[in-house]
């Protein structure tokens, strides 16, 4: 960790992975769209009206990144319905085995994290990114068919492994398509799957609850239901959703101008060679700390969150129905909570302040849920709606992680990392809800508190180092040319010196 010298930074020292000497740039070692612009004409980009272009981008991509992030969200959580709607019983669970069931999943989803970026990198990114939606969803349909913890452990481990590769596909994409200040109102716009997720599975769960045939189970039906729709979105996905603006429906000149507007964000758009000397920069970046230490914090909370509400709600001393019903709520304060944030985050451009602003409203739910007293059922259940509010700081961070890691294989490995992080929050998570703290979780809820507070201090240091090291580029960085088609070269944000964080 630390700042690179002189002599490590590869491109004071001249070993910088491109040759620009004379105009001329080694092929395939910058950025795809600097050989994209460079071999095809420009002309006819300054016809075409930018805010059109935005919008039609937005068609274009959006609606298949949220189907795909709210069933992603759903299809994971469906577990969480389907506790209070017999498959413990079903299936002989014990709470501990349904904890495992959800640490299962992180752990898998960890694991893949750095071979899924990897691929990512190598392959046609929404080509892949269909591929696994497709297969998670045979996943997920095939939990109709389990009928104990051995079936479902194994279902869950598969589904973890595929649906590893969802969010930093999704990030990659956003950073593809827009510029800095766009990024976290639309990565937040594919984010408010999680609310959307939320309240239809809470509908359908609670729908099925009057479905009485004994020889197909009502849990079993929405297992089969989400499954077979998610097959169809990935499919959608795989055929529809364009690997970058090159290769996508635009027009040429539309294509032209979709690239040239994101040099301000000199992280480049794409490059199919893995880089050594990326991969081990972002050990060395300060901010990759901060931002592992913030993500695992906060999604040790996503444990309640994602997988235990039900029984929290439940718990609180109401019927099975009333709870389906009462988890309709979580989604409306998860999507207006990411709505306001990433709209703050994009309008001020005070992102990590953001971030602050909602772990706050999250804490003081988490306070509600550990410190009021059990008969005080509003405020438990107040409780458990303002905790929702945590899960609108990850967008937020997406975006930062998207934004401030620039060059291709530095971009992906932060994005592998990240998410590595909110796995290790979510093993932890579960761990904390233990058969022999039923039915209140005392322990779990005091976590919750615990390890938000540390997201929040994180978050504040973030804040702080970024503004030190704006500052300190600027003192050493000043005066300095603008080196032609920086922004597409392929370079770090520690090797491009014109990029602030």
């Amino acid at each position: 960790m630390g700042i690179p010298s002189e002599k490590d930074d590869p491109v004071r020292s001249g070993s910088v992975d491109v040759d620009v000497k004379n105009g001329i740039i080694r092929e395939g070692k910058a950025d795809a769209a600097l050989e994209f612009l460079r071999d095809e004409e420009t002309i006819g980009a300054e016809e075409v009206d930018e805010k059109t272009l935005v919008r039609k981008i937005d068609w274009m991509i959006m609606p298949l990144m949220w189907a795909a992030y709210n069933l992603q969200y759903l299809d994971k959580v469906l577990i969480n319905y389907a506790s209070v709607m017999g498959l413990l019983s079903d299936t002989n669970m014990r709470t501990d085995e349904f904890s495992n069931l959800t640490l299962a999943f992180y752990v898998t989803y960890l694991f893949f994290e750095l071979p899924t970026g990897f691929l990512m990198q190598r392959l046609p990114t929404a080509k892949y990114l269909g591929f696994n939606v497709t297969l998670w969803g045979l996943m997920t349909t095939l939990n109709c068919t389990a009928k104990n913890f051995g079936g479902l452990m194994t279902l869950r481990v598969l589904l973890g492994c595929f649906e590893s590769s969802i969010a930093p596909a999704l990030i990659l994409i956003t950073s593809m398509w827009y510029k800095r200040n766009e990024q976290p109102q639309r990565m937040g716009t594919w984010y408010l799957g999680t609310g959307t997720a939320t309240m239809m599975g809470a509908l359908v769960a609670y729908g099925l609850l009057f479905y009485t045939n004994d020889q197909f189970k009502s849990w079993q039906i929405m297992f089969l239901i989400f499954g077979l729709i998610t097959i169809a979105v990935g499919i959608c996905i795989f055929i529809f959703l364009p690997d970058n603006p090159m290769t996508s429906r635009l027009s040429h000149a539309e294509k032209v101008l979709a690239i040239e507007r994101l040099r301000e964000n000199r992280t480049g758009i794409e490059n199919k060679h893995f880089k050594w000397h990326q991969f081990v920069e972002i050990f060395r970046d300060p901010q990759t700390y901060f931002i592992i230490i913030i993500v695992a914090a906060m999604n040790v909370s996503n444990a309640t969150i994602s997988s235990f509400t039900s029984l929290i709600i439940k718990n609180i001393g109401f019927s099975t129905k009333e709870t389906e019903l009462l988890n309709i709520p979580n989604g409306a304060v998860s999507i207006v909570s990411i709505v306001v944030t990433s709209y703050c985050a994009s309008r001020f451009d005070q992102r990590c302040l953001c971030v602050i602003a909602s772990l706050t409203v999250g804490l003081l739910g988490g306070c509600l849920l550990a410190f009021s007293p059990k008969d005080m059922k509003a405020a438990q259940l107040a409780g458990n709606y303002l905790t929702q509010v945590i899960g609108s700081a990850l967008p937020i961070l997406y975006s930062l992680a998207g934004a401030n890691a620039a060059g291709h294989t530095k971009k992906v490995t932060m994005n592998a990392i990240l998410l590595m992080s909110f796995c290790l929050g979510n093993i932890l998570g579960p761990l904390t809800f233990r058969t022999e703290d039923e039915p209140d979780y005392i322990p779990a809820k005091i976590a919750l508190v615990v390890t938000v507070a540390v997201a929040i201090l994180f978050a504040f240091l973030l804040r702080f180092y970024y503004s030190w090291e704006n500052r300190r580029r600027d003192t050493r960085h000043e005066g300095e040319v603008h080196q032609e088609n920086s922004e597409f070269l392929d370079l770090t944000d520690r090797q491009n010196r014109e990029f602030r964080l």
